[in-house]
């Protein structure tokens, strides 16, 4: 009987875990899809030189930069998958989450400061483990460019 309490109290955090979570990451996703809508005129590139008609810009670096925890579902369904193999897509979506997450940061910054464009977009990833390095507990994702600013913008 006791078991079945514990296997009951499991399923229920479980359960819990993944409605909270799904939630949470429904709720991030739609942040992220207004704020890009929003800043869809700024241009971002992974060029390394400025196309000809921002030659004359002034440049300052911009990053972004987030860390975005597992929940719980997440790992236990991660673990699952690593029984059995193949894609684990709740990692997945978590990376994708982080990774457009950094890029909207960088692209605020660069917004803020009146640019135009971002060249020499980069991307860098680390894992802040959790559980005594047994699993991943979050995600880290920087995003870090070049903004080229009009110099008329820049001198005010």
């Amino acid at each position: 009987m006791e078991a079945l309490i514990k296997i009951g109290i499991f399923a229920l955090l479980l359960g819990l875990g993944f409605f909270f979570g799904r939630r949470a990451e429904a709720k991030h996703y739609k942040s992220i899809l207004s704020r890009e809508d929003a800043l869809r005129s700024l241009v971002v590139s992974t060029d390394r030189f400025p196309p000809p008609e921002y030659m004359n810009h002034h440049t300052e670096l911009v990053s972004g930069n987030v860390v975005i925890s597992v929940d719980y579902f997440k790992q236990v369904s991660a673990g699952l998958r690593g029984l059995v193999g193949g894609r684990i897509r709740a990692y997945e979506t978590l990376l994708d989450r982080a990774r457009r997450e950094a890029l909207l940061r960088m692209q605020e910054q660069a917004h803020a400061a009146g640019a135009e464009a971002i060249i020499n977009t980069k991307l860098e990833t680390s894992r802040i483990s959790g559980n005594g390095n047994k699993g991943i507990g979050s995600v880290e994702v920087l995003a870090y460019g070049t903004a080229l600013i009009p110099i008329h913008k820049n001198l005010g």
